[in-house]
């Protein structure tokens, strides 16, 4: 008859269920592959592989007993830098994101707003555009590989502990928000250069001929130079994404 104490049971599970506990965190606030289009079975899978693939290569966690105070603060730190590692990715999607509206903003797009049901908020052309455009940029990086590999090095960086707040204090995650103003405004500052000069010229031509309907024209002039600036500036869009994400990501390591 097969036969196992508590003590075989917890040291059977332990070595898995913080890591799988600080992945699904993880997914749950992760762009892309935290959407609500991906299934939640899907995301404990994954989960669940990456607990049991990163284990061998883990430090050695400590083996609590799951009905007591120690094993509560132990999941809330596990969730607490799971969801905070899946934060600052979408900061940097949130960047992009800004950068697409100040963009629209210039071209004259942001009028038309749409219901976007991945973020449940109103979105606009522009700022979707650039949102998925980010999203394709992400798996072709091999940014999921870059976030994973921050999830595995975060358990050296900040191990399993009764702490859960330390890490807070540490990393200071508030002071991410500053990433998505500096981000956005390095990637739209091209473009809206561009469209600060021909809205100058458009003023400067409607005070020599006020002749011209400068409304009329001044539209389709202002959107196609835009269409052709995202046209030429949309291949650089890689460098400040990847740039953000890595220094972001440097923080778990």
């Amino acid at each position: 008859m097969l036969t196992f104490t508590e003590a075989q049971v917890l040291q059977w599970i332990s070595p898995l269920v913080w890591p799988f506990l600080r992945a699904l965190a993880l997914f749950t606030a992760l762009p892309v592959l935290g959407t609500r289009t991906v299934p939640v079975r899907v995301r404990i899978a994954l989960a669940a592989f990456i607990a049991l693939a990163a284990q061998p290569s883990l430090p050695p966690g400590p083996e609590v007993a799951l009905d007591s105070p120690v094993a509560f603060m132990l999941v809330l730190q596990q969730l607490v830098i799971g969801l905070s590692l899946g934060f600052a990715v979408r900061l940097v999607f949130a960047a992009v994101e800004f950068a697409g509206e100040l963009i629209g903003l210039q071209m004259g797009l942001n009028f038309a707003g749409f219901f976007d049901p991945l973020s449940a908020s109103t979105a606009t052309a522009a700022s979707r555009f650039f949102g998925t455009m980010v999203a394709w940029l992400f798996i072709v990086a091999n940014g999921h590989l870059l976030v994973i590999a921050a999830l595995v090095h975060s358990f050296t960086a900040f191990p399993i502990g009764p702490e859960p707040f330390a890490f807070l204090h540490q990393v200071q995650p508030q002071r991410w928000g500053a990433e998505i103003f500096s981000t956005g405004l390095w990637i739209a500052l091209p473009l809206v250069t561009m469209l600060l000069f021909i809205n100058l010229v458009l003023g400067a031509i409607s005070r020599v001929a006020p002749q011209i309907n400068i409304f009329a024209v001044g539209f389709p002039v202002t959107l196609g130079v835009g269409l052709l600036g995202l046209l030429l500036t949309l291949p650089a869009l890689s460098t400040p994404f990847t740039m953000t994400l890595e220094r972001l990501l440097e923080q778990f390591r």
